[in-house]
């Protein structure tokens, strides 16, 4: 089955506010696409983030691959240890593991982009800066704090 979602339909598709829940400041207005065109396995978004917001809390995946398309606005990547400025057309890919990434707003103006990846049942969610991993387990969400985890011999 085919679905194609028009221009039109996908402004009309609601736009909800996604605060991230380990960062007050990671606040997205989304556009799910994915499941409006029937998408189980992939996730697919547009994302409007306002000014002096970031996209999520800085995070790489154990499982779940992504990728961010910037459609309008300007935005810093930060990728690993590395910060640049994103801007209209630039795409970024991060396989699984990939090195830690997200995106701030620190500009005038909303950036608009896409964002989609996998849907893994199974996944480790890893956050460097606060120490802490999300584990994602065939739908319960759980995390730990890296002092609290322990090396098996």
């Amino acid at each position: 089955m085919i679905i194609h979602l028009t221009a039109a339909a996908i402004a009309a598709l609601p736009e909800r506010r996604h605060q991230h829940q380990f960062n007050e400041n990671a606040v997205r207005m989304t556009r799910t696409l994915g499941v409006a065109a029937g998408l189980a396995g992939i996730g697919l978004h547009r994302i409007r983030l306002a000014p002096g917001s970031e996209s999520t809390q800085h995070h790489w995946h154990d499982a779940d691959e992504e990728f961010i398309y910037i459609l309008a606005g300007r935005a810093i990547a930060c990728i690993g240890t590395e910060r640049f400025e994103v801007g209209p057309g630039d795409f970024m890919g991060f396989g699984a593991p990939s090195p830690a990434h997200s995106l701030e707003n620190p500009f005038d103006e909303d950036l608009h982009y896409l964002v989609g990846g996998e849907r893994n049942a199974v996944d480790l969610v890893h956050y460097p800066r606060i120490e802490r991993t999300l584990i994602k387990s065939h739908g319960a969400r759980r995390w730990v704090e890296w002092a609290d985890v322990h090396e098996l011999g």
